[in-house]
């Protein structure tokens, strides 16, 4: 078992935030320039950046929709860019592994030289573990859950919103955003109301790829993800005699899965709850506000016609793809429409591209609120890994549409926005937005 350090818990680390040490790092270490780079390797941080990731996604899907990268930013790796194959590798995980100790779920390489930091968590497992480990914490989005949560979710969605300013400028992102998932994420775990921030503090720590390319945050990443567990760890044993409740925590303590996790395994799921209730659903909320200020027609079809939000929700998803990739490691050799993939390789799917498939999704890079296959989007996953937790963040979104209809509010993009430096993740950082009515 890892050693894990004494924490003082009344000292917790706060800042800087991941985004900011990233920022003054690349301030020293200045990326390789665009006319260097291999123009298909796309898991460059500056095209999301600076969104400039449409035109070689589309070049591949027309030309070579599985190649193969040598040499990229995160080393050698296969690039699958349409839906039909991205599918067809999710649907075989016992030959595409998942697990950590094959490489994990994210296009950068885990760091296996450091064998006391290691965070194993489910959706980086293969099976039979992993079917354990998710049934843990799948009761926790049941649709009987999702009712009990509904009204709850839809007061605090209300009463953020009415706590927005009309007529003058604002960040979406931290006003909107960030509270309502990071106040979900609270609700779930049962965390502490005012401290609730720290969850998205820990998030960006936890979930930002482009920090694998940063020896030099190394330690502080490592000590800020240690503070996360023992928080945790303190929740754990003040409920580790209690009867079972609704939250996570609890679900975890009363399964025979999860109860005996070591503390780097208990801190891995930790990571994945956090960022897979942070990141994608904060982002897709991001990109309900500047998708549809960038298509208002769209945007006026569904102020109109309020029965289309469910399918609007489908819509914003698959455009804004809040989680860019996931990656899967070839266990054997094997022959992928074509393509011979060795034992070993690194293969990437990128869920962004294959949402703007047109031979699948017509017109893919607009918002089509009325889009009649909307649902079949990948942003996600597919198969054994599909995100557990996708019918809660679809009813986040859901209600934060219905909620801003009741109000009349619009939400209109100024122009002056930040967008996530990371080829994982994929939002915004900042996003400034002024409110009017219809």
């Amino acid at each position: 078992m890892a050693s894990v350090p004494q924490i003082d818990l009344d000292n917790l680390t706060t800042s800087p935030t991941a985004d900011e040490a990233l920022e003054e790092w690349y301030k020293r270490n200045p990326p390789v320039a665009d006319s260097e780079a291999n123009p298909w390797d796309v898991s460059r941080a500056e095209l999301y950046s600076k969104d400039l990731w449409r035109k070689p996604f589309a070049e591949m899907r027309a030309t070579a929709p599985i190649n193969k990268v040598e040499g990229g930013v995160h080393g050698d790796f296969w690039n699958i860019t349409t839906y039909k194959p991205i599918q067809h590798v999710e649907a075989l995980p016992d030959i595409y592994s998942s697990d950590v100790s094959h490489g994990g779920i994210t296009i950068a390489e885990p760091d296996f030289d450091d064998s006391d930091f290691q965070l194993p968590m489910f959706i980086a497992m293969d099976r039979p573990k992993h079917t354990g480990q998710r049934r843990t914490v799948a009761p926790a989005f049941t649709p009987t859950e999702m009712k009990r949560m509904e009204d709850e979710i839809r007061q605090r969605t209300g009463e953020v919103l009415d706590s927005l300013p009309w007529g003058e400028k604002f960040d979406w992102v931290d006003k909107v955003s960030i509270e309502l998932t990071t106040g979900m994420l609270a609700i779930l775990f049962g965390f502490p109301w005012e401290d609730r921030r720290l969850l998205t503090y820990w998030s960006d720590w936890a979930g930002d790829v482009e920090l694998s390319c940063a020896e030099d945050l190394t330690e502080q990443r490592r000590h800020i993800l240690y503070e996360m567990g023992a928080y945790f760890t303190k929740l754990w044993n003040e409920r580790v005699d209690a009867e079972p409740t609704p939250d996570l925590i609890s679900m975890m303590i009363h399964s025979e899965h999860m109860r005996d996790m070591d503390p780097m395994e208990f801190m891995g799921n930790l990571v994945l709850l956090i960022v897979g209730g942070n990141d994608t659903t904060r982002n897709t909320m991001s990109g309900v506000a500047y998708g549809l200020g960038q298509f208002p027609e769209e945007r006026e079809k569904l102020q109109q016609n309020p029965d289309l939000i469910p399918n609007a929700v489908q819509e914003i998803i698959r455009w804004q793809t809040p989680l860019a990739h996931m990656r899967r490691t070839a266990l054997e050799d094997h022959d992928l429409f074509g393509n011979q993939i060795k034992k070993g390789d690194k293969v990437v799917l990128w869920y962004i591209s294959a949402n703007r498939d047109e031979e699948v999704f017509p017109e893919a890079d607009k918002i089509i609120v009325d889009r009649d296959n909307a649902r079949r989007h990948l942003a996600f996953g597919y198969g054994i890994h599909r995100c557990v937790g996708a019918r809660l963040a679809e009813m986040q979104i859901r209600i934060l549409l219905e909620e801003m209809h009741k109000r009349r509010m619009q939400v209109n993009p100024t122009g002056k926005h930040r967008r996530v430096h990371a080829c994982f993740v994929h939002g915004f950082r900042e996003l400034e937005v002024e409110l009017s009515k219809y």
